[in-house]
């Protein structure tokens, strides 16, 4: 019976230490992934910022982006 409840135990230890390293990849992803995410906010305010300095303030008529042929 003794060895039983120890071996549940060493079981049981076995699967929190997996559990405690799958939670510390997955920290290291977020943690990528968030700057990642911060990066691309920076990257398209910049490329909105650029859009409306080339193209003024007024906002493009979709009849200006038609192609020749229409």
């Amino acid at each position: 019976m003794e060895d039983r409840i120890e071996q549940r135990l060493i079981d049981l230890e076995i699967k929190a230490s997996y559990a405690e390293d799958m939670i510390d990849r997955l920290n290291e992803v977020v943690v990528r992934q968030q700057a990642q995410l911060e990066t691309l906010a920076r990257e398209l305010t910049g490329l909105r910022q650029r859009t409306q300095d080339s193209t003024g303030a007024a906002p493009r008529s979709l009849r200006e982006e038609l192609p020749p042929h229409y």
